[in-house]
Parts: C-alpha cells; structure tokens; sequence
C-alpha cells in the first residue's frame, strides 16, 4: 500500500493501525541542532488523545509516546525521528460481526475492494486513531516553524448548524483552549456542546468545520504550477479522516462576488507590502503572499453510529442490518483541531527548508 509519506524536503511517514500493537511516524529531513524533546511531541499528543471529555470517545489511551531515534541530547541529530505510541485499550471483539459487513460512512467496503484484505478491527489502517501519526510529525514540524515565528492554529466554527461569531486571530488560541469543544466563540461553544451531547444520546453523530491559521509566514512559499502551497495544503488536510471539503480563504464564497470587491489590494506599512482584505486566505498563484494562511474544512458526522444501517453481507452476498457498539466520537471536530494544525505544520516546514527560508543542513 503507497500513500504513507507526506512532504518532500520534510518527509513524514505514517504507520500503523486502531487496533495493532502500535502507530507511529518516521521524520526524515529534519535538520541537526534543532532542540525537541519527548515533552514536545507529547504535549501535541495529549490534545488529540480520547477521553477527555464527555463529547469523545471513552477509549482509555494516554497515548505516551517513546522517541526511538533522531534526538541526542536534546536535539536533532539529522537522522531519522522515530516516535512510537503503543495501544493500551482496544476492543477488537465488538468489530467480530463487521468482519464482512462493511458499516455505511466507513472504507470497509472501498478498502476491500481496492486490497482484497483489509484489517476491520477498529477500521484499521484507515481509522482516526492512525492520525497519531500526523500529530508527531507536526509536532516536529512545529519545532521547525518556531525558528521563523510561525505559528499555526486551529479551531472549531461550526457544529451542525451552530456557527460562530467571528473572534480576534490573537485571542483565537487562547479561548478556543478553554472549552472541550475548542471554539473560540464561548457562547457558541456552549451551544455546540448541546448539539453534540444531543446527538451522542440519539446514537447518533454530528459534523461541522475546522479553521486553520497560520501567522508569521512569508512572501514566497510555494511553486505556481504542480507545487502550489494551497494544493498541498488542501491535499494536506484532505487527507485526515472525515474531512470531505477544503477551502482556501473565502473560498465558495467567492463564486458569488465579482473581483472588483474580493480582489486583494496592495498597500505599504513601513516598507512592508500587505494587502488590504485577504480573500486569497494568504496565497495568491500557489505562492504565500505574507498574510494569514486561512483554511477551512467540512468535516462529516463520525459514521460509527448505534442506530440500525442497512449494509450486505459480502460473503454471502445478501441484504442485511448492522448496529455498531464500541466507544466513538459523537462529534470528530474538536480532535480533529490539532490534526488539522499538524497537517498544515508539516506542509509548511516542507516548503519553508525546500525554499531555503531555513538551512536543510542544520539549525
């Protein structure tokens, strides 16, 4: 199976599965010297971690991750970073009736149909759980976008169809971290908390959308033809489970404007050219253009839900029921914010080294 590595200068490999013995990444091209420690990826991990609150899963995971190389003494050293997290507390006896009934939503069915064989514990390969993945090399990644006072950050702005009000970019961080449903608007949050614990006693799901920010980044990022920074950046969060729409800035929005008023003027502030609005979201002809890089993505209700679906049985090809048990998410959206913010993480340490904005060869 192809599609397990991501990035070109910075290339993070994936591996592992819901319900194997572990999941993990490999970093490679990080340059030596750049300090990191186990605290650091780990505090990453802790935000995505299950059980948390009442609105994700009961999953007991600590997630703890064991580093097994690229970092002596504190640093990286250029080699390969290995960060492994082994799974504690998976069920696989619940997934034993799904063996050859594929659940709706999930690629139980699609992967089967691509492998022949597919690993149905817990959805394998292909379930959220293997986002760990993401979350160390962003960790990693993070590390690197310090260098150049990059930060990037994530939260939720929609649940169902409880929107929230517009917030600061500067108190986004801070009071989005103050609810489990990581909104930074706090009466919205409330609002969505509602929706989704609704949901979970339904047996049902919900969905909504994850914006993702990211402040400090230059002019000049990106290639204006196959290497886009907004494509690898959609393909980027494209890639995380459940996602099943990407926008650039005002992106579908735009289609009802004319370009008179969403065009992005240019002005100076001390010597420095900005833009006056940013509807381009930070990237005008695949390249960074110096403002906030802003996506958005649609992502759908977790489908492992306990009502009764209607799916086949693939062995003997006939019309069945299913109820799903096991311990979901009612609502992916708030564990999907640090992912998202990995995702774009590692997309911009790639371009930021392959552009030369920080030395490959060492920090």
């Amino acid at each position: 199976m192809a599609g397990n590595t991501t990035g070109d200068f910075f290339a993070v490999t994936t591996f592992g599965s819901s319900h194997g013995r572990a999941l993990g990444a490999v970093i490679d091209g990080c340059p030596s010297g750049l300090e990191l420690s186990v605290e650091d990826i780990q505090s990453e991990l802790d935000r995505r971690r299950p059980g948390t609150s009442k609105i994700t899963t009961s999953r007991g995971e600590t997630d703890q991750v064991e580093v097994l190389s690229g970092i002596f003494q504190g640093k990286t050293d250029g080699t390969p970073i290995t960060g492994v997290v082994y799974n504690k507390d998976a069920d696989s006896s619940v997934y034993e009736p799904f063996k050859n009934k594929p659940r709706p939503g999930h690629g139980d069915y699609t992967w089967t149909a691509r492998y022949g064989f597919y690993d149905y514990r817990g959805g394998g390969r292909g379930s959220g759980r293997t986002t760990i993945g993401h979350v160390i090399g962003g960790a990693v990644a993070k590390k690197l976008l310090e260098l150049v006072e990059i930060k990037v950050v994530s939260h939720v702005t929609q649940v169902a169809d409880v929107k929230a009000n517009h917030v600061a970019y500067g108190l986004i961080e801070e009071y989005a971290s103050g609810n489990p449903v990581r909104c930074a608007d706090e009466k919205a949050a409330i609002l969505m908390e509602g929706k989704i614990l609704e949901a979970k006693e339904k047996g049902d799901s919900v969905g909504g959308v994850v914006e993702t920010l990211a402040f400090g980044v230059p002019a000049g990022l990106g290639e204006p033809v196959f290497d886009k920074l907004d494509a690898d950046l959609a393909r980027a969060l494209m890639g995380i489970g459940s996602v099943k729409g990407v926008e650039i800035g005002f992106g579908f929005q735009l289609a009802e404007s004319t370009a008179s008023v969403t065009n992005d003027e240019y002005y100076l502030e001390r010597k420095e050219i900005k833009t006056t609005t940013n509807t381009s979201g930070g990237i005008i002809g695949g390249i960074s253009d110096g403002m906030p890089i802003v996506a958005r993505m649609a992502v759908k209700p977790t489908p492992s839900i306990s009502t009764v679906q209607k799916t086949v049985d693939l062995e003997k090809r006939e019309e069945t029921e299913i109820r799903i048990k096991g311990r979901h998410d009612p609502c992916i959206c708030p564990r999907v914010t640090p992912v998202a913010e990995s995702a774009m993480a590692m997309v911009l340490a790639d371009h930021l080294l392959r552009s030369g904005f920080i030395n490959p060869r060492h920090v």
